[in-house]
């Protein structure tokens, strides 16, 4: 996918199904970059290039259960995408869509994530 300008690929979260972008827990043995490019595989069929480069760290409630959350910490890591799957395996629980960082930003609740990803640009992470 040969793109001009940047997109923000967001996915539903499974329980409340509000916009976030795909993230997940530390793997033994792998990265945090390694382990948002199996979560951008996972969550949203993605497959590309990630960069080492974090953008940016932000916070939020996992909900655990009904009226439990787990506070939490998460690193940003953007993705040069060369392929986008029909079939994955978290397809009948999540949508997914593409925008530009400000139409993305406007979607997320999180507010410094939303920071992160009005002000990305490639530039952040290529030099």
């Amino acid at each position: 996918m040969v793109r001009d300008k940047p997109e923000i690929l967001l996915v539903t979260s499974r329980g409340t199904k509000r916009w976030i972008v795909p993230k997940g827990w530390p793997m033994d043995g792998k990265t945090p970059s390694e382990c948002a490019e199996i979560e951008a595989w996972e969550e949203a069929g993605v497959r590309g290039k990630v960069y080492e480069r974090c953008l940016g760290l932000f916070s939020y409630h996992k909900l655990l259960e009904p009226k439990k959350e787990l506070p939490c910490v998460a690193m940003l890591y953007a993705m040069k995408v060369k392929t986008v799957s029909a079939n994955y395996p978290e397809m009948d629980q999540r949508r997914r869509k593409w925008l530009s960082p400000k139409k993305a930003a406007a979607r997320i609740a999180e507010p410094e994530l939303a920071e992160i990803i009005r002000n990305f640009h490639p530039r952040f992470v290529t030099g």
